[in-house]
């Protein structure tokens, strides 16, 4: 163990706690902690805080129910950004392929620099409105 603090996942906020974090499993392959899943039973989905993991059991995002949200409004400063994520993937392919998936599961695109040669990347805002990066690195 070392004498730092580890990042144990990033926790964002959302008035839709269930549709955002749906969002982040179909997007990043993540699934629920035990006991976590959508109920199936048609009982009211009341769920106000759920931990999605990677494959090694790792958290990554929480999602966390908040009545009183307003989503950042990058790039303007209006209502500024208060985190963001950034993915990276390994190819200009794998990053249009990505972005459309995030599109087709509710993102939208913020800024497109997808032709920089340095580093293509977008910015899109998740359903409630939080950016993040796709990037090829």
């Amino acid at each position: 163990m070392s004498g730092y603090p580890v990042l144990l996942h990033t926790a964002i906020d959302a008035q839709d706690c269930r549709g955002l974090a749906e969002f982040y499993r179909e997007l990043l392959g993540l699934h629920y902690r035990d006991g976590e899943d959508p109920p199936t039973d048609g009982s009211p989905d009341d769920a106000d805080w759920l931990v999605l993991l990677d494959d090694g059991g790792n958290r990554v995002v929480t999602v966390q129910a908040k009545e009183e949200t307003t989503p950042p409004t990058w790039p303007s400063e209006e209502v500024p950004m208060q985190m963001h994520m950034d993915f990276q993937v390994p190819t200009v392919e794998d990053l249009e392929r990505h972005r459309e998936h995030a599109e087709a599961l509710g993102a939208r695109v913020l800024y497109d620099r997808s032709k920089d040669e340095g580093e293509p990347l977008y910015v899109l805002a998740d359903p409630a409105g939080h950016p993040f990066c796709l990037l090829v690195q």
